[in-house]
């Protein structure tokens, strides 16, 4: 009982990981005009709280003990909260403001909670971390989808929507005070470590393919939706799609465990999301408009497959949770940074070409590239590891 407890505070958690970005980008026409914001600027708005989705992860090996996973939770909602009430300010500065504490807040729930699952789970590592991954598209999913009509009940503008996302923030900060309690009670923080992780050439590879697939993805969210007004779709129905492809992601997260349990490794998991990922932008930017509901399921798919793959191979590839949190905060510190370049980039090159294709052509590529660090990461090996011990895959699924 007390297992599936945990797992519900854990989807309670990831239902909150990326609200706060994805709902921007339904509203972020309107942003604009209302602030005034240039194209670079308003990728900026989307790629400021990714950068830091990874900050915690590259700020905690220096610390002189690791907090627990608990605290760590606990502060993260607080901090979302605030970075949410904040974002809402009449004032640019406090939309930016906002924007990187959502971020630094979303970075301390995306460290903590792989750690957690390894900790708490370990031989479930792919199931439990498929049904965060699923949590966390579906949190996305709703949020992209509901903006907009939620925009229009309350006939306001574009802040009061996204600042009603504070509501589960704070609810799962509360739900979680019970356990950390618990643990506080019970046994000291535990020590930091040496992070060993960094001088590992698969811990390198599991990174830049999280940084990668993760790259694409907030291209997704970011300008997706601006791709789909080009195209003719109004404001609510491009939220729709942006909604549907986040919902359409939670099914390619289920498949992960499924398909894991007829593989030797995660090699054809990580192929898959490339060809399923760069047919989906493919399709979504050149086919005809009439068929982007069909291509934006294929995306869906694909980014779904490989966020959870990415997150998996976190637990998957190291032999202990200390390890896990390690590979956790060099994975996301790392590889979010990275993926905060895509919406920067893409906005830089949609302004200075004024269409969809040169940025297609640069998702496409970045497609092929993951693939590289993705085979490699999909070996069955750990960390330190010339070699995993046959059963791990089985055990971990």
């Amino acid at each position: 009982m007390r297992r599936h407890a945990g797992v519900i505070l854990i989807v309670l958690v990831a239902l909150n990981l990326r609200p706060a970005v994805v709902a921007v980008g339904p509203l972020l026409r309107q942003i604009q005009d209302d602030l005034d914001l240039s194209g670079t600027a308003a990728g900026a708005l989307t790629t400021l709280p990714v950068l830091f989705f990874g900050s915690y992860g590259l700020i905690a090996p220096f610390t002189r003990r690791r907090p627990r996973g608990e605290t760590l939770l606990v502060t993260s909602m607080a901090l979302l909260v605030l970075g949410l009430l904040v974002r809402v300010i009449p004032l640019q500065s406090t939309l930016f403001g906002g924007a990187l504490l959502a971020g630094i807040a979303i970075s301390i729930g995306n460290i903590a909670v792989p750690a957690i699952i390894k900790r708490d789970h370990p031989q479930a590592i792919t199931t439990v971390t498929a049904v965060y991954t699923v949590a966390i598209t579906a949190g996305a999913a709703v949020s992209a989808g509901v903006v907009v009509p939620l925009q229009h009940a309350l006939g306001s503008g574009w802040r009061p929507p996204l600042m009603l996302l504070a509501i589960p923030a704070a609810l799962a900060g509360i739900a979680w005070l019970p356990r950390l309690r618990g643990v506080a009670a019970a046994t000291p923080p535990p020590e930091a470590g040496s992070p060993k992780v960094w001088r590992s050439a698969l811990a390198w590879q599991v990174t830049c393919f999280m940084g990668l697939q993760s790259l694409l993805a907030y291209v997704t969210n970011g300008w997706l939706s601006s791709i789909f007004l080009d195209r003719g779709l109004s404001d609510a129905t491009a939220g729709y799609a942006l909604g549907l492809t986040n919902l359409v992601q939670a099914a390619g997260a289920l498949l992960v465990p499924v398909l894991a349990r007829r593989l030797r490794d995660q090699r054809p998991l990580v192929a898959l999301t490339a060809l399923l990922t760069a047919a989906g932008y493919a399709g979504s930017i050149w086919a005809p408009a009439g068929s982007v509901w069909l291509w934006i399921v294929v995306l869906g798919l694909g980014q779904g497959l490989g966020f959870a793959t990415a997150l998996s191979f976190i637990g998957l590839r190291t032999a202990d949770p200390h390890m896990t949190a390690q590979l956790s905060g060099m994975a996301q510190g790392v590889g979010y940074v990275i993926a905060a370049l895509g919406p920067l980039a893409v906005g830089a090159v949609h302004d200075a070409t004024h269409g969809w294709t040169a940025p297609g052509v640069l998702v496409l590529a970045v497609s092929a590239v993951m693939l590289v660090p993705g085979l490699g990461a999909g070996r069955d090996r750990t960390v330190g590891e010339e070699a995993a011990p046959a059963d791990r895959h089985t055990a971990a699924v």
